[in-house]
């Protein structure tokens, strides 16, 4: 069976206190409240806190019970019984059952879901009896139970009765703004991109450890700001906390910060299938893009070591895969990424047919990653110095999600988590060839296509034999790296600024889980 290889969560963990009102700052507002609508570390992260899935991760983040309390694989893999935890309500006061699984499947695996591709493996979800479901599987998966973490149970009858039955990310509905969950805190109050308040859930089916009577989240883009709201009081938490002013605050008793490695990787992305540049001022004919020199060659033109040192001042790891070290199925072999090389890079454009370079768009979020629009802009100057003319422009998230879909780019910057640890999860979301019926590739905005890849993936997933499936996800790496599929840039660190008194846990996936906070 696998071997769990798990990063280590940062605890800093005290006896609860007295109540206290506890008030943090985020650079990214959550999009939408409702946990089936995007598939976003902003969204699910806070959702964490309000709505539960079946199973949760824990402070080390291996898979604990949560709305099930136990699980065993069906038959010879043929899918995984879940039991459910009796007694649980949800915040209105509802009973939750296995209709509420039922229902919760048919939401978020629907075609309007961004969480859809969750449930590529699953081919029938079925109620055995108010307590009990299994969830068939289209071939053995051993790793399902990790792969639903972050799926969130919502009150059919809720759904209904508020016109919610299906998420609507474009338009909205009902469920955009408000919540009715299981999880230990309620939202009472959503102002989107001003605040957005919770209160402790006295219902709640499990035992509180925190101490909040109240918690406020207030989105603020500006990292001066955040850092100010910090040391002056206003806040009792920031996340992130700006590079440049880490050392400056860990030296003062006032604050401490709390530093990590997150399962992040933040990579550029390429419009595979494009047949033409966009945002080209003279190459508006062709895609150089579509040739993998090319692609090789915007490698080789990065300087990660130099974005590390200057702008990520040491606290970032280069990364080679679409997944860190620290995630199960790396590839350990395969851990060098390419050489930063200006001659070698000036070399395969001559080649590829672009020896006087080209121009192109460049689209990148300015507040969704750590650091950027300054990753971008320093990303911009070493790809001039090949002849490759990046024309930068940088939005909030939730205007670049939709640029993407759109396919409104000819290159993008991306982060991605893993949310099962695993190096499959990229792999079914960002390298499998788009296909809505399969409910593969949804975050593969540039259409990257490899038969082997595809072929590949199912017997990944089905694989219980750690060697076996070690080779198979070799392969695949070799074949991403070898085709430039994406470049890898780094992993993303976590640097989070707190007040003195407060303890709480970071998770490498960068939720912030408030039924971990004392304030003292």
């Amino acid at each position: 069976m696998f071997r769990y290889i798990l990063p280590v969560a940062i605890s800093l963990s005290a006896a609860p206190a007295l109540a206290e009102t506890f008030k943090w700052a985020e650079t990214t507002d959550p999009q939408t409240m409702d946990p089936h609508a995007v598939n976003s570390a902003p969204v699910l992260g806070f959702l964490n806190n309000v709505y539960e899935g079946l199973v949760r991760r824990g402070k080390d983040m291996a898979i604990e019970p949560a709305l099930a309390t136990a699980w065993e694989p069906i038959g010879e893999g043929e899918g995984w019984r879940f039991t459910l935890r009796e007694g649980v309500t949800f915040h209105d006061g509802a009973a939750f059952d296995a209709d509420d699984v039922i229902f919760s499947y048919q939401r978020a695996s629907n075609e309007s879901s961004d969480t859809r591709s969750w449930f590529a493996p699953v081919s029938e979800v079925v109620k055995v009896d108010d307590f009990t479901v299994d969830i068939m599987t289209s071939a053995p998966n051993p790793i399902f139970p990790d792969s639903i973490a972050n799926w969130m149970i919502m009150d059919s009858g809720w759904a209904e009765a508020n016109a919610t039955t299906l998420p609507d990310k474009e338009n909205g509905n009902y469920a955009t703004l408000n919540t009715n969950g299981t999880g230990a805190f309620r939202v009472t109050d959503r102002q989107p991109g001003l605040t957005t308040v919770l209160e402790p859930f006295d219902g709640w089916w499990d035992e509180a450890t925190h101490n909040i009577t109240r918690a406020e989240l207030t989105p603020i883009q500006n990292p001066a700001t955040a850092v100010a709201a910090l040391l002056s009081g206003d806040v009792d938490l920031i996340n992130p906390v700006p590079i440049q002013d880490t050392a400056r605050l860990a030296a003062n008793d006032a604050v401490k910060v709390i530093q990590g490695i997150e399962a992040r990787v933040i990579m550029l992305g390429f419009p595979h299938e494009a047949a033409t540049l966009k945002y080209s001022a003279e190459t508006t004919d062709a895609n150089p893009f579509a040739d993998a020199r090319v692609r090789r060659a915007v490698a080789q033109a990065v300087n990660v070591p130099a974005i590390l040192q200057t702008i990520m001042r040491g606290n970032a790891e280069a990364a080679s895969q679409l997944v860190s070290p620290a995630m199960r199925g790396f590839s350990t072999d395969l851990a060098e990424r390419p050489a930063y090389d200006v001659d070698a890079a000036k070399a395969l454009l001559a080649e590829a047919g672009y020896e006087n370079g080209f121009s192109f768009g460049l689209k990148c979020p300015n507040d969704r990653y750590l650091n950027d629009e300054a990753v971008c802009q320093a990303i911009t100057g070493m790809l001039a110095q090949v002849g490759i003319t990046a024309v930068l422009d940088a939005m909030p998230v939730q205007n670049y999600w939709p640029e993407l879909r759109e396919d409104n780019y000819d290159m993008y910057l991306l982060g991605w988590s893993p949310g099962t640890f695993d190096a499959e999860h990229p792999i079914r979301f960002l390298a499998a060839t788009p296909n809505d019926e399969k409910k593969l590739g949804s975050w593969n905005f540039g259409g990257y296509s490899n038969a082997r890849v595809d072929e590949l993936l199912p017997l990944i997933q089905s694989e219980i034999d750690d060697a076996k499936r070690q080779a198979m996800l070799d392969e695949v790496t070799q074949i991403l790296q070898d085709e430039v599929a994406y470049v890898p840039l780094y992993v993303q660190p976590l640097v989070w600024g707190a007040q003195a008194n407060v303890e709480l846990t970071q998770r490498p996936d960068n939720f912030f889980i408030l039924r971990w906070v004392t304030v003292n």
